[in-house]
C-alpha cells in the first residue's frame, strides 16, 4: 500500500497545503489500484501531480464538510467534459445523501447529471465494502453531520483514517493494530475546545496508544493552530514513531 497525502489543512485550505485529501493506492490485477479519500477544498490541482484523475478508481467521502468534498465539483467537470470522453461512471462511498448535497453544491440543473458520473453508496455503521484489493470498514463517529472514520486493509496492511470526530470509542473498532492512523488533531489542549467536534493532539496519541498502532500520522490542523503545540501535546500520550504530516508527504507499506 501507498498513502499520498495530497491536502492535510483542517476546515479550509491554507497557504501550505489544501484541505483534506489522501490518495491510497495498491497493486491490483496487473495494475495499481487508486483509492481517492476525501476531496477537500483546493485539493484537486494538487491530486493531478500524483494521479491522472481518469486512473481514479473510487471515492470514498467521510462526511460532507466543504473541506472534506468540495472539490468533487472540480472532478464532476473533468469526468464529464474531457475533450476525450466522459469517464466512466466511478463509485462513490459517502454518507447518505451525498449525491444530492454535491449536486446542489455544484449547481447542477439537472438532478441526475452528476449521478451519471458518480455511482453514490452510503456508508453504513460498522459496515464493510470491497473496492478492488481494499477492505473498506466505516464507522459512525462524533461530529455535527454523520461523519465516518475508514479502515482501509489490504491482505498484508492496514490505514486507519479518524475522518474528523470528537472523542469516541467507534475508533477503536477500526484502529486496532493497523500500520498507520491517520489521525486528526484539529485542537489543542490548553484550548476552551467545544464539545463532539474534534480532537487534540493528545487525544489522537491516546487512540494511537490503546490501540497499538505501528505509526501515528497527526492531520487536519487549521492554519490558525499551533503545530508545535498540538505535536507537544501528541508526546503527552504517545511514545511511538509519528509525523505531523505535510501536504506531498507519501508512505509506502
Amino acid at each position: 500500500m501507498k498513502l499520498t497525502v495530497i491536502g492535510c489543512a483542517g476546515s479550509f485550505a491554507g497557504p501550505d497545503s489544501p484541505a483534506s485529501c489522501y490518495l491510497v493506492e495498491a497493486p491490483f490485477e496487473g495494475r495499481t489500484y487508486r483509492l481517492l479519500v476525501d476531496l477537500g477544498s483546493g485539493a484537486f490541482g494538487p491530486l493531478q501531480r500524483h494521479s491522472t484523475i481518469r486512473d481514479i478508481d473510487a471515492i470514498a467521502l467521510s462526511h460532507l464538510h466543504a473541506d472534506h468534498c468540495f472539490d468533487m465539483s472540480g472532478f464532476y467537470v473533468v469526468s464529464r467534459y474531457h475533450p476525450e470522453g466522459a469517464f466512466d461512471q466511478i463509485p462513490v462511498h459517502a454518507p447518505d445523501g451525498a449525491g444530492d448535497f454535491l449536486v446542489a453544491a455544484y449547481g447542477v440543473e439537472e438532478r441526475q447529471g452528476m449521478q451519471q458520473q458518480f455511482a453514490f453508496n452510503p456508508w453504513q455503521d460498522g459496515g464493510t465494502v470491497q473496492l478492488g484489493p481494499f477492505t473498506v470498514t466505516s464507522v459512525l463517529v462524533n461530529h455535527p453531520v454523520p461523519a465516518f472514520a475508514l479502515r482501509i486493509a489490504t491482505d498484508d496492511h492496514a490505514i486507519a483514517y479518524s475522518g474528523d470526530t470528537g472523542p469516541t470509542d467507534a475508533l477503536l473498532e477500526i484502529v486496532e493494530g493497523v500500520d498507520l492512523f491517520l489521525c486528526e488533531a484539529s485542537f489543542v489542549e490548553s484550548g476552551d475546545n467545544p464539545p463532539n467536534l474534534h480532537l487534540t493532539g493528545a487525544e489522537a496519541g491516546h487512540y494511537a496508544t490503546v490501540c497499538s498502532v505501528q505509526r501515528l500520522l497527526v492531520t487536519h490542523i487549521p492554519t490558525w493552530t499551533d503545530r508545535d503545540e498540538v505535536e507537544a501535546d501528541v508526546r503527552t500520550t504517545w511514545s511511538g514513531p509519528y509525523d505531523i504530516v505535510t501536504a506531498g508527504a507519501t508512505y509506502q507499506l
